[in-house]
């Protein structure tokens, strides 16, 4: 009956590895020796637990998925844009690696300012009054990308372009990527590592 029992344990093992969680699983020896699974645990019956069931997890207290984006510097205060403006986290880190390299009292020679280079005008347009507050700045620069993308019909792109040489010029490049030669090496150089965030690796 040991060899018997054995075999007939293992065999519940493996059932019990197989079911979907429901509870936990205990293994119990029947007055006939025959062997029986069940979700109740009686102690008169010397049940043995073969399987735990796991506590449950509320959605609150899940564990969110890891991305790079999460990593990188002024996480929440990009989130918070990207989710305002229904944007990509990636896309605006992208944005804001390649303007300032994530420095955020940076100025270009032409005068943009911030992490994400605003123009004074553009800045003034977008109601951003202080662009060296980096939550200020994110969010002025995540709402100029969202004009720029439905003005280009979400031609990424092409928003991206615009952001760097301006919508006026994309216009009069007929809609297309304008000839210069910065522009040129930005598009790429954003939809490259905004791809690569995307992606995790």
């Amino acid at each position: 009956m040991g060899r018997v029992t054995a075999v007939v344990f293992g065999m519940g093992a493996v059932l019990a590895s197989a079911m979907p969680a429901y509870g936990d699983i205990y293994r119990e020896v029947a007055a006939d020796g025959s062997i029986v699974l069940t979700n109740v645990h009686r102690r008169e019956r010397k049940s043995v637990r073969l399987r735990r069931e796991p506590p449950p997890v509320s959605a609150a207290a899940a564990p969110k998925r890891d991305t790079l984006a999460a990593a990188l510097p002024y996480a929440a205060l990009v989130a918070a844009a990207a989710a305002e403006h229904g944007l990509p986290e990636a896309l605006l880190h992208a944005l804001i690696r390649a303007e300032s390299n994530y420095d955020p009292r940076a100025v270009s020679p032409k005068g943009a300012a911030g992490l994400m280079q605003l123009m004074p005008d553009t800045a003034r347009e977008l109601g951003v009054v202080d662009v060296w507050d980096p939550a200020a700045n994110i969010h002025g620069g995540a709402r100029y990308l969202k004009r720029l993308l439905d003005m280009f019909d979400q031609d990424l792109g092409l928003a991206v372009a615009a952001y760097n040489a301006g919508p006026g010029a994309v216009i009069g490049s007929g809609g297309a990527i304008p000839p210069f030669a910065e522009t040129r090496r930005y598009v790429p150089k954003v939809l490259e590592h905004y791809r690569r965030l995307q992606s995790g690796g």
